[in-house]
Parts: C-alpha cells; structure tokens; sequence
C-alpha cells in the first residue's frame, strides 16, 4: 500500500501532533511530580498529586496510541515500512514499550504516588529521554535497512541496475564504444 501524497501528508501532521501532544503531556506529568516533591505546601503538594490522577494516564495513553496508528500507517504507506529500516522499528518497539508502561507501570504508579510521589521520579527522566530518542530517530534516519536486499533472479532487471551493478549510478545508457 502506499499513500498518496496529500494522504501522507496529512498522517505525517497527525503523527507529529500526536507525538508533540504526548511530550508536553509528559513534560507537565514532570513538572506536577518535581512540585509535589519540592514543595513543602502540603496543599500545594495535595493539588499537584490528584492533578497527576486526572492528567497523566489517560490523555498520555491517547496520544500514545494515535502516535502509534499514525506511524503504523505512514510505515506502511511509504517505503520505509515497519521493519525495513532500523530506525523504524526501533521507534515502533519504542512506542509499544512506552504504551505498555502507561498501562502496567504508570497507571498503578499514579495511584500510589499519593503516599510515595519519589516512585514517578524514573517516569518523569526515562519517558522524555525515549521521546526524545525517537524524534532524533525520525529526523537523522540513521543505520539503514534491517536485512539486505535479496538478489532475486525471478525478478528483471533493466538498464539501470545494470548501470548500478557497473558503478554507473544513474549516468544515463552506456555510449556506444565506450570502454570498460
């Protein structure tokens, strides 16, 4: 399947927006638990644990789901895929892992962070350093394909992978008389 281009571009949008919303979601899940534990206003501290209870889970989980559909379809509606590039598939793993904590580890985190706030320290450090990771992913693309590019010999080949196999790289047919 591939996308076509205003298509793709408007999943790009969504999956930007998504993954924007889930850092500042994120970044103010940071800033209610460092107030809760610098803080020595108990009220002060009181309102920034149930502002955690009402924000945190649910609106992360969102948008980390629609990141996750909107990268899954512009995966697989370009040439880059799920699994093709290393830098996908990191991002993807990333994601998944990142979903899976919300429901295991943070979800059940918020409820205690009642009693014991210190517990969503390692939350507040890892979850923007993986968004982070995986936005740098996005931009420099780096390590290339997963596994090669298998020879195929069911499969034409036509001028121009003869002229890549030569070193040609896409100079154009070879002249007539021209010497190897």
């Amino acid at each position: 399947m591939k996308l076509k281009t205003r298509a793709r571009k408007w999943w790009l949008v969504g999956h930007i927006v998504s993954a924007g919303a889930w850092i500042g979601i994120d970044a103010v899940l940071g800033i209610l638990v460092c107030t809760a534990l610098l803080t020595d206003n108990a009220a002060v501290r009181a309102t920034s644990l149930q502002a955690l209870g009402l924000f945190a889970v649910w609106p992360m989980l969102a948008a980390a789901l629609l990141a996750l559909v909107t990268g899954a379809v512009l995966g697989l509606g370009s040439k880059y895929g799920l699994v093709r590039y290393w830098w996908v598939a990191v991002k993807l793993a990333i994601n998944v892992l990142m979903v899976v904590l919300i429901l295991v580890a943070l979800r059940p985190g918020i409820a205690e962070a009642t009693t014991n706030p210190e517990g969503l320290l390692y939350p507040v450090v890892v979850a923007p350093g993986l968004l982070l990771f995986a936005s740098v992913l996005s931009v420099f693309k780096p390590w290339g394909r997963l596994r090669k590019e298998s020879h195929d010999p069911a499969r034409p080949h036509n001028g121009t992978d003869q002229a890549l196999r030569n070193g040609r790289r896409g100079r154009g047919p070879e002249p007539v008389g021209a010497r190897r």
